[in-house]
């Protein structure tokens, strides 16, 4: 079910030089549908990477190891989830190590609400780690705010998702209302594409509770919708957006999201791509993909580059926070609500 493959790694030179060279970054040969890498026998490399993505399983290996660098410290010592795909099947969400992993690859027990049982996760800690990972055609890669033994998060994130058929400029437009709203509250966050059609506003902190930590990004989330209400929306119901961004701000505790340099299973693979806030305006949705990212970033790591050191959260945030509604949980009772309404006019309907 399982098999493996690889690439090169940046050394100031692009993956597709070196794969013309004939060799990887790390001193791997670069020949044919199969190459070892790092320790990782990597197969079927030359073989379409799912369905209806239009690129090589070489592609998404390749990207993984020019930017393994820059990625395996945003993924270490933190649970990891990823979307893998196969030809024929429909992408998956995978928490759970594989059976017959190898014995290197690091994992970590979590307890998992929703299926009372604990999940092993992997701790991609290394390139080889990574490698094995793209063998299996792992193409997105998810991490919560914390590593493996901290008390609380180290970020905070407002995920901007715009409505159906709305431009891009829209979003832009919201994540700079985002801006005004740290700068009012005294923090400075970074932001990235989604490598979908959204932007991802984070913001390092420290010494915050995750109880205080979702408050805070709830508080957030309200001011920034106060800034534009008719851009700008915290409806987490999404026919009472009325055609606004939606400001999500429940991406907190032990949600995930997916991490700067991660394609997304879309079309081309494009990536989660970190941007400078005066950059925004040239900014369109997909335009880093696996196949450019290594030309883009060349040797940068701009996310490294963009995010601000972590921040203490004011307490008035905080405060105000705590006053804000969960928006999962307001939906849920307003589920409840719509469905009694409907149940007791079916009621009065068959009762006339």
């Amino acid at each position: 079910m399982v098999s493996q493959d690889g690439d090169g790694h940046r050394a100031g030179r692009t993956a597709a030089g070196l794969a013309r060279a004939g060799c990887g970054r790390h001193g791997g040969r670069v020949a044919g549908p199969e190459e070892e890498r790092d320790g990782v026998r990597l197969t079927s490399l030359d073989a379409p990477l799912g369905d209806g993505l239009d690129v090589s399983k070489r592609h998404l290996v390749d990207h993984l190891d020019a930017v393994s660098d820059r990625l395996v410290p945003l993924l270490a010592e933190r649970p990891l989830s990823i979307v893998r795909v196969r030809p024929g099947q429909a992408p998956f969400m995978q928490k759970n190590v594989v059976k017959g992993a190898p014995e290197w690859v690091r994992t970590v027990a979590v307890w998992a609400e929703a299926s009372h049982r604990e999940v092993h996760h992997v701790l991609c800690d290394d390139r080889r780690t990574l490698l094995w990972l793209a063998n299996q055609r792992a193409v997105e890669f998810h991490v919560p705010f914390f590593r493996t033994g901290d008390e609380g998060p180290d970020a905070i994130v407002l995920d901007l998702d715009p409505p159906e058929g709305a431009g891009f400029e829209a979003v832009v437009a919201t994540a700079r209302l985002v801006r005004r709203a740290l700068d009012d509250a005294g923090l400075a966050g970074a932001v990235k594409t989604s490598g979908a059609k959204g932007l991802h506003v984070v913001v390092p902190v420290r010494g915050a509770s995750a109880d205080d930590a979702a408050a805070a990004t709830r508080a957030l989330a309200v001011r920034t919708e106060r800034l534009d209400p008719e851009l700008a929306t915290t409806a987490y119901v999404k026919d009472q957006r009325g055609g606004r961004v939606f400001v999500d701000s429940t991406r907190a505790y032990a949600a995930t999201l997916v991490a700067a340099y991660s394609p997304r299973v879309r079309p081309g693979l494009p990536v989660s791509a970190p941007v400078p806030w005066d950059d925004l305006d040239r900014v369109r949705p997909g335009g880093v993909t696996v196949r450019s990212a290594a030309q883009h970033l060349g040797d940068d790591d701009p996310w490294a580059r963009l995010r601000p050191e972590p921040q203490v959260l004011p307490a008035e945030l905080v405060a105000e926070g705590h006053t804000v509604p969960v928006a999962r949980v307001a939906a849920m009772h307003e589920g409840k609500r719509r469905k009694r309404a409907a149940q007791q006019a079916a009621s009065d309907t068959s009762g006339a």
